[in-house]
């Protein structure tokens, strides 16, 4: 009975907002922790101000509050890992729609598709991707990035968007997987280059233009670029345009998206951030990645990565390693390689020290227990994985 007194409430409530002002169906609740700017939690807080303004679908849920004045319901936290606390809970609970924050640990295997508006033509673009790591195989993880930078484009309203392979390391190798991914059957559309030689192989030119609806790119080069197209104007310091560097997709991803904006975004960048994490929710973005998965597999996914990603050699027989007793791991440690950060991890399980990895801002991190930071550092610089 009470869940048929909330359920009447709610639909009321919603043909209320309707009537007044002209938006009926659900309103997505995003929500938005309000930590960890450099521009302080005013300036994220007016990122929500704007957003609510401008679009009657999308009603703010903050996070990390001082109080109940804000003018939004909102949640206390008393730090950044906390507010991921609350937010998770939310999640669980089923009261969020998705939400916008920074610095979230996403697993390895897990990127962020990020969008940008191109300065020369004002065409809205997929940087996929901008930050993470979807496969510690260049080739891989660039495959696999188009996949998810498609299916956000799809989620987002975009039909059947077009795909550019930007012209960095290991581009070529991307163009060829994906063409025979298209010749298996995968429905894939193609950009073409604004060049005079035309070809999927995008160039600056094409990145200042927007030619693709997504462009594939690796997450180091991606995130470069979404500081950049976000902060041209203003010296680097404040993020003014685009929509944040998107919501986390791949293995192990959230149920519901998990946007990311940086400490420099301003508040135009969290209003943004918060329209496409309400695009991607509306449009069932995991449920569009699932779709997207399956296709490109049946077309012949696993052979073609098998075929263009290297293997890697065979690991010599190592002595089975338990992880301790898990623990909260509320602090990081940056600066190891993508390569051994699994080797680093096991190092400070041997050590009786719980870990666990993640991707942070600036590439790989190991997680530990703020209790056991000091000392999992000093055994990392021993096993020379940090200096």
């Amino acid at each position: 009975m009470a869940n048929i007194n909330q359920q009447l409430a709610e639909t009321f409530n919603a043909m209320a907002d309707g009537l007044m002002s002209g938006q009926f169906g659900k309103k997505l609740r995003i929500g938005l922790t309000l930590i960890g700017s450099e521009h302080g939690s005013q300036e994220l807080l007016r990122g929500a101000q704007m957003v609510a303004r401008q679009y009657s679908d999308i009603e703010p849920v903050l996070i990390g509050c001082d109080g109940p004045d804000c003018g939004f319901e909102c949640y206390p936290a008393a730090d950044l890992h906390e507010c991921h606390k609350v937010m998770e809970s939310l999640f669980a609970e089923q009261q969020l729609d998705g939400c916008v924050t920074l610095h979230y640990a996403f697993p390895l295997g897990v990127s962020t598709m990020g969008k940008v508006v191109t300065p020369s033509t004002g065409r809205e673009m997929i940087i996929a991707s901008t930050t993470g790591t979807t496969d510690t195989q260049r080739q891989a993880s660039m495959l696999k990035n188009a996949i998810y930078g498609i299916a956000l484009a799809k989620s987002t309203g975009i039909e059947k968007p077009t795909v550019g392979v930007l012209n960095v390391d290991g581009a070529s190798v991307c163009e060829r997987a994906l063409r025979e991914l298209q010749q298996g059957g995968y429905d894939i559309q193609f950009a073409q280059s604004g060049r005079a030689d035309g070809g999927i192989a995008m160039r600056g030119n094409d990145l200042l233009q927007g030619t693709p609806d997504v462009m594939v790119t690796d997450s180091l080069t991606g995130n470069l670029l979404m500081k950049m197209f976000s902060s041209f104007t203003t010296g680097g310091s404040y993020e003014a345009s685009g929509f944040g560097y998107g919501p986390g997709l791949g293995e192990g991803a959230t149920k519901q998206p998990v946007n990311i904006i940086s400490r420099a975004s301003g508040a135009p960048v969290v209003a943004g951030a918060m329209r496409l994490c309400a695009d991607a929710a509306r449009g069932e973005v995991m449920k569009r990645v699932d779709e997207e998965w399956e296709a490109a597999t049946l077309s012949g996914l696993n052979s073609v990565l098998a075929k263009y990603c290297t293997a890697k050699p065979a690991a010599e027989e190592t002595e089975t390693v338990v992880a301790p007793p898990e623990k909260v791991t509320d602090a990081e440690i940056g600066g190891i390689d993508i390569l051994v950060i699994e080797e680093a991890c096991q190092a400070l399980w041997k050590a009786n020290i719980f870990a666990r990895t993640g991707m942070g801002c600036t590439g790989p991190i190991v997680l530990v227990a703020k209790s056991d930071l000091e000392q999992a550092k000093t055994k990392l610089v021993e096993a020379d994985y940090i200096s």
